[in-house]
């Protein structure tokens, strides 16, 4: 059953070096304030799983989190590279890092078959793809009923989940609503999930567009972090904060650059001041 945690004390109690841990949410409700916990705690050798990457996981590859990056798009929204990401890649700093890329489909549904308990995922994917060629984690199964030739993938089971929601109850239900990507799944897949809200409610009521709920025991521990999802936007809270996307392009294209605003503005913060940082945001919707 979810326990209601301090940030700080969720991440230390449930990730650990060298876990594959997925931080999720497709461009909406990105889980920024737990990937900063993170930082600020120094995990290292982990495997990063996400379906898309952006300036989170760019922070992460650039302080020397990751080992590996499991995912099926990299990039800053709208902007062009995640230049820490390449850095890692094409220079190996500030070390080295091993990537698995994938399709969309491949990856939800290599979490909906870990969700499930299954060992592979089995689908329509991949013909005439040049991801198939270069991943070795993409295979081949031939259906015994019909003779047709699938793709496959293993199932994704991510030692820990971290996702980023609007609500969770007393009793501790989480309710995510928006666009959601693989969240649910993602979270069901997970051996544990932290979920950071943006507030607690004694119960869930009204109608929410593409509701989803997490029941308690699908949860380990929840933290409230109002404004958890900043720079990426929380549906009903805050908008998406542009500008912050734009001018991560500048900071993280110099190494020396990149590194002093990390320490500035995650190694020297908490999750306290994610508050402060998106009041200007929610009096832009009022």
């Amino acid at each position: 059953m979810a326990r209601f945690l301090p940030l700080g004390r969720a991440v230390a109690e449930n990730l650990r070096d060298g876990d594959t841990a997925a931080f999720e949410g497709f461009t909406h409700l990105i889980p920024t304030a737990a990937a900063h916990e993170a930082i600020r705690q120094g995990f290292r050798d982990l495997t990063l799983v996400r379906m898309t990457p952006d300036l989170v996981y760019d922070q992460m590859v650039g302080m020397g989190m990751a080992k590996k990056i499991v995912f099926s798009y990299a990039g800053n929204p709208g902007v062009g590279l995640l230049r820490r990401f390449r850095d890692a890649v094409e220079n190996g700093f500030p070390h080295p890092i091993e990537i698995e890329e994938h399709s969309h489909a491949a990856m939800a549904n290599a979490y909906e078959a870990g969700a499930a308990g299954l060992p592979c995922a089995v689908f329509r994917g991949y013909r005439g793809a040049g991801l198939a060629e270069v991943n070795p984690n993409v295979g081949s199964v031939t259906c015994p009923f019909t003779g047709e030739v699938l793709a496959a993938v293993p199932a994704l089971r991510p030692d820990v989940t971290f996702i980023h929601a609007q609500k969770a109850s007393r009793r501790g239900d989480v309710l995510i609503e928006g666009i959601i990507g693989v969240q649910k799944e993602a979270v069901l897949a997970a051996r544990r999930a932290v979920v950071t809200v943006e507030e607690v409610v004694d119960d869930f009521d009204g109608l929410h567009p593409n509701l989803t709920v997490l029941p308690a025991w699908t949860v380990t521990a929840i933290a409230v972090v109002p404004g958890g999802s900043h720079p990426s936007y929380a549906h009903g809270f805050y908008d998406r904060d542009n500008a912050a996307y734009l001018e991560w392009d500048e900071i993280s294209a110099d190494r020396d650059r990149f590194r002093a605003w990390m320490e500035e503005n995650v190694m020297r913060k908490s999750d306290g001041d994610f508050a402060s940082r998106v009041s200007h945001l929610r009096k832009a919707r009022r």
